[in-house]
């Protein structure tokens, strides 16, 4: 090879090792009424990217992305929906979907939304402020527009957490514990409500004499009617119970007929969300270990705080033919912003989490197929209406609803 060959081949092989190939061109592009489609799941972006790491106080959004010296993706930030698979995101908002911020809340933990489609009504809960508050709350859905006001069961059910409906009443995890709660004392329990007389009746308080940790979430089997729900510690971090954790972290399956508690899993860090599939076949859990605190009663009540390295995943699990047990647990999805929280699953078997700043929609693999984008941190959803097309989301200052074509299973 002559010297001029040399330099002619270093100076082309040094140019192509400076060019940026195969970057997604164009990243996002309007694609409806504030709808915004990612191309290609933006897999290659132009340097240099950034994005800030999520704090408590501060939950990013793909949308806070920076690129290319600078360059904001603000189409994404401001969009109502993002949708990351076309085809499929589009059909599951159809031809006029829509976002409405309904109802200015406090900055406390609204959860645990239970519709009764015999009332019209959603009910939901308010875990703070300041702890020991007793009222929780209910959409009237039957106004127009809907009103949001305070109600009070009999006897009171201390911060519910996660709620379902079946057989006619409300089934709520009550996460808060306390000697002195509304006169009486009260312990983390699985609840049932008659949302027609209001009367509250407590299923099960302990688990062979040891309080429960917090009753996050909660799940009725399809076909079994076993209750089965996530016992995390975040009632000790959060000053909703006045005793430290005694059991560790893990799952359990309740069953009426017996009463008995059958632990299911113990393997999550922090287990959060519950559901099923509409057949049963499959348990979605959500792990928000990421979300967390040390357990050490010398020092009280600690609060939590966000580690972007610790687990936010969204766990399967298949379930054994008499709906007794789960196995093979695999995980299909970490949230990218903040911990998935309230879990669902809608009646074709697409799943639907809270991640922060918003709500995730995955198909049965796991696959990112849209999101759905708030001003704030959603903590769980109901489906409501006649059709169950509406979704009505709440967490730390909003109420919110969407209207869109992804409708939810009907709770019996």
């Amino acid at each position: 090879m002559t010297r001029l060959h040399f330099l002619a081949g270093h100076i082309l092989i040094a140019g192509l090792t400076h060019a940026q190939t195969g970057v997604t061109n164009p990243i996002s592009e309007a694609c409806g009424p504030s709808v915004v489609c990612i191309n290609r799941y933006a897999n290659v972006l132009p340097y240099h990217f950034y994005r800030n790491v999520s704090t408590m106080d501060n939950v990013s959004i793909f949308g806070d992305t920076t690129v290319a010296n600078g360059t904001t993706l603000s189409d994404v930030k401001s969009a109502e929906f993002v949708v990351f698979d076309r085809e499929r995101g589009l059909e599951i908002l159809g031809s006029n979907p829509s976002y409405e911020f309904m109802f200015a809340v406090s900055e406390a933990v609204h959860e645990a939304p239970v519709y009764v489609a015999s009332q019209n009504k959603l009910y939901l809960s308010q875990l703070a402020p300041p702890p020991g508050y007793l009222p929780q709350l209910v959409v009237d859905l039957s106004q127009d527009p809907p009103t949001l006001s305070e109600y009070l069961s009999n006897p009171p059910v201390y911060a519910p957490n996660g709620g379902t409906f079946h057989n006619g009443k409300i089934i709520w995890g009550a996460s808060g514990g306390n000697r002195t709660i509304g006169g009486g004392e009260q312990r983390v329990s699985l609840r049932t409500l008659d949302p027609e007389t209001n009367k509250s009746v407590t299923l099960v308080n302990n688990y062979f004499g040891y309080y429960f940790n917090t009753i996050d979430d909660l799940a009725v089997h399809p076909r079994t009617g076993d209750i089965w729900f996530t016992d995390p510690q975040y009632s000790w971090f959060n000053a909703l119970t006045d005793t430290p954790p005694q059991l560790p972290s893990a799952s359990y399956r309740y069953n009426a007929s017996s009463g008995a508690v059958f632990v299911v899993e113990d393997s999550i860090g922090l287990p959060n969300g519950i559901a099923f599939n509409p057949e049963g076949s499959i348990l979605y859990v959500t792990d928000s270990a990421a979300v967390s605190a040390p357990v050490d009663p010398r020092y009280g009540h600690p609060g939590s705080t966000f580690n972007t390295t610790q687990r936010r995943t969204v766990y399967a699990f298949d379930v054994s033919e008499d709906g007794t047990s789960a196995y093979n647990k695999r995980p299909i999805y970490m949230a990218s912003g903040f911990v998935p929280d309230g879990l669902k699953v809608a009646a074709n078997g697409y799943i639907v989490a809270g991640v922060g700043r918003g709500v995730d929609v995955l198909d049965p693999s796991g696959q990112l197929v849209l999101t759905i984008q708030t001003n704030y941190t959603v903590q769980n959803f109901a489906w409501t209406g006649p059709e169950l097309k509406t979704l009505w989301l709440m967490g730390n200052g909003g109420i919110s609803k969407v209207e869109w074509e992804l409708v939810g299973q009907e709770l019996r």
